[in-house]
């Protein structure tokens, strides 16, 4: 079917616009909508459905966020299955919160909404110097997140409507003293305890397995000795180092940028100024700043009729420590690395100018301009291979997403080779070998991408060694990859694996003798006291293991202490078996106050997060919430081990 509509698009565009232009007519752009528009539903809310595209769009969104605030991140963790999934709770529990916001009518004022604006640090970062908005960049910034400045603080409403429903559950926890401290007590509840590990290990020299347990085992398990699929592969890589090697720039064009930014280029001016500071915070109280500015405003006054008594006077009066004893110097600062106010007042002076008040989130500036440091303008030729740079980047930038295009309808167009839009965008053929469906951790570089090795491994490529579509796998990263050679799974001949069938089954059958041991050894110290061997008594809590398990931790900490000594046996699966003696159980050290109050901080945040979560939960019962698709798996700690 492809392979047709591939060899007859012309005739196929033909039909399309005879039949889907009428049936617009007919029934319009809405009606199509309506049909599965979207995908498959992947979580309801009543009468409401999140469909698989939502979904995927808004994962995207999230990832793309995270990328952006951390560049480093693992891109296989924002695409992993969990993360997807929390994306769709995290969609579930915002229409959750929408519907019981809208039936209990909360709403968000004008008023209210200007508070939550201004006290946002970003939206804070676009005042101009006279205090108003600069709209232009309020629009970038609105843009910048796919909305218009109206749509943004739509969803400031919204979000302020959601809190509403939440703060009243989480404003109202409480967590009084007598609870918290009985409740920490008991988390924090200190036992003796006696320890005996029965380790595999040590029961290794009891296995020799026969060719025929190795021969059972071997058929027993053999999705542990299977080689998986792989593939040899070529692609092509599209990104901005190669739209580069296209771009070639002339003489004419670098001069011409070397005279429009020349100053730039040579290095920022640099401005030495000395201050006095009176503190004057934005929570102060009115009458205490009011005090403040006309401590400030009688300095100034003393400055300006004797200017060179400003160290002097910056000495016994600025309250900034940091500068005072150099008598206000701040030594030399370029623009970026002072407080907005301070830097407009001190890049608008001139030298030996004493400025006016300077208001800023610190309080009252008295500025004076020591000296200014312009740079050195550096010549066409030191400056010639930066410009350069330049100049290809930014033609790089504004060509790349031609290119791409280009790119896309290639792959796609000529689906069996690269040849042609390699040769076309002068791009390198690159090949890889024994790629696999799910890489090894130390895999770097396009095949680390899952969606790039699903689309790889996809049923059409694999069987008609087709090129995959372009994905796109960093920033301006593009790339399409197709099978040369195809090696599905299969296992591997026990001749192959002997040693490693030999070792697998010495390890299994060493663990079911530890825990065998173990399980023995309870029933029997149980039984008789004194004869158990067991190491020394330690005591341990939550907070301090000693070493011990996770696992073996919890099960002591949750042992039957009315009738001492208590046992406890852990079976650890592929580590063994571990027993254990209560002996005693004390009380926790009575902390230090600081930390008794941090620890009723954090349960209060508990109490709070627990009830809220209830509530919650009992939202998504009157909603009707479901999310309808299956949780992924996290690894058990059995298969955990075994891998």
């Amino acid at each position: 079917m492809f392979d047709f509509v591939r060899k007859h698009t012309k005739i196929m565009m033909f039909l399309m616009f005879l039949l889907i232009i009428p049936a617009f007519v007919l029934v319009g752009i809405n009606g199509f909508r309506s049909f599965n528009s979207g995908g498959d539903t992947v979580a309801k809310i009543g009468s409401q459905s999140i469909k698989q595209d939502e979904w995927d769009a808004a994962h995207k969104n999230e990832a793309d966020r995270a990328r952006s605030a951390q560049p480093t991140i693992d891109p296989k963790l924002l695409d992993s299955p969990a993360a997807r999934y929390s994306t769709l709770e995290r969609m579930v529990r915002e229409r959750v919160l929408s519907e019981a916001a809208a039936d209990a009518h909360f709403t968000s004022t004008d008023a209210r909404l200007a508070h939550e604006l201004q006290q946002n640090p970003t939206i804070a970062g676009l005042r101009k110097p006279d205090g108003t908005l600069d709209m232009e960049r309020y629009t970038q910034l609105a843009a910048s997140q796919g909305l218009t400045p109206a749509g943004f603080e739509a969803r400031v409403r919204k979000d302020l409507a959601l809190r509403l429903v939440e703060g009243g559950i989480a404003g109202t926890a409480l967590a009084p003293a007598a609870q918290a401290n009985l409740a920490l007590n008991a988390f924090f509840e200190r036992r003796e305890v006696q320890v005996a590990n029965f380790l595999p290990a040590d029961y290794k020299t009891q296995v020799n397995p026969t060719d025929a347990e190795m021969d059972a085992y071997y058929q027993a398990n053999q999705k542990q000795f299977q080689a998986p699929e792989s593939a040899s592969v070529e692609y092509v890589l599209l990104d901005l180092d190669s739209v580069k090697k296209s771009i070639s720039v002339n003489e004419e064009e670098l001069k011409s940028y070397y005279d429009q930014n020349a100053a730039r280029l040579s290095g920022k001016e640099e401005r030495r100024a000395s201050h006095i500071l009176i503190n004057a915070p934005k929570d102060m109280a009115a009458a205490d700043r009011a005090k403040a500015k006309e401590k400030a405003s009688a300095l100034l006054a003393q400055v300006r009729k004797t200017p060179d008594s400003f160290a002097d006077v910056a000495r016994k009066n600025s309250q900034d420590p940091g500068s005072a004893p150099a008598g206000g110097d701040l030594d030399f600062f370029a623009r970026g690395a002072m407080v907005k106010p301070f830097e407009d007042a001190a890049f608008s002076m001139k030298k030996g100018d004493i400025s006016d008040l300077v208001e800023s989130d610190f309080g009252f500036h008295i500025i004076k301009l020591v000296d200014i440091k312009s740079p050195k303008q550096k010549s066409f030729e030191e400056l010639k291979p930066t410009i350069e740079a330049d100049l290809r980047n930014q033609q790089a930038q504004r060509k790349y997403a031609e290119v791409a295009d280009t790119f896309t309808n290639a792959v796609y167009e000529q689906s069996d080779s690269f040849k042609q839009i390699a040769d076309k965008l002068k791009l390198e053929i690159k090949t890889a070998s024994k790629v696999q469906r799910k890489p090894s951790p130390d895999v770097k570089g396009p095949f680390a991408n899952p969606k790039l090795l699903t689309a790889v491994f996809s049923a059409d490529s694999v069987e008609k060694k087709r090129n995959t579509e372009a994905l796109e796998v960093g920033p301006n990263q593009l790339v399409s990859a197709r099978i040369t050679q195809y090696e599905p799974a299969r296992v591997l001949p026990l001749a192959e694996v002997r040693n490693d069938v030999r070792e697998r089954l010495i390890s299994s059958r060493s663990a079911e003798l530890a825990q065998k041991d173990g399980a023995a050894k309870l029933q029997a110290w149980t039984a008789q006291a004194d004869a158990a061997k067991l190491a020394a008594a330690v005591v341990v809590s939550r907070d301090q293991a000693q070493a011990i398990a996770p696992a073996v931790l919890d099960k002591v900490m949750h042992a039957d202490a009315s009738k001492l000594p208590a046992w406890v046996g852990v079976d650890m699966g592929s580590q063994g078996y571990t027993v254990v003696r209560v002996n005693k159980v004390m009380e926790r050290s009575v902390p230090a106050e600081t930390q008794a109050k941090q620890e009723r901080a954090q349960l209060g945040q508990w109490v709070a997060s627990a009830e809220n979560q209830a509530y919650y939960e009992m939202l998504k019962n009157r909603y009707k919430a479901q999310i309808k698709v299956a949780k992924p798996v996290a690894a058990s700690f059995a298969a955990t081990s075994a891998e």
